[in-house]
């Protein structure tokens, strides 16, 4: 087993911190979507591709 650099320990974080920035702060125009409409709308298509996969067997 090799032993662990030393020099580049707590390099992830540092890396990351630009874009755990970026993702954390909300912006006032994003659009915002209740999460049981998009939950909603994935049932719905998987029950019409089911539907049509049936219907329409290839």
């Amino acid at each position: 087993m090799a032993p662990p650099k030393k020099g580049k320990k707590g390099e992830g974080f540092h890396s990351a911190a630009g874009l755990i920035r970026y993702f954390d702060a909300e912006e006032e125009t994003a659009l915002k979507i209740d999460p049981r409409i998009v939950v909603g709308a994935g049932i719905i298509a998987v029950i019409l591709i089911e539907i049509l996969k049936w219907q329409l067997p290839l």
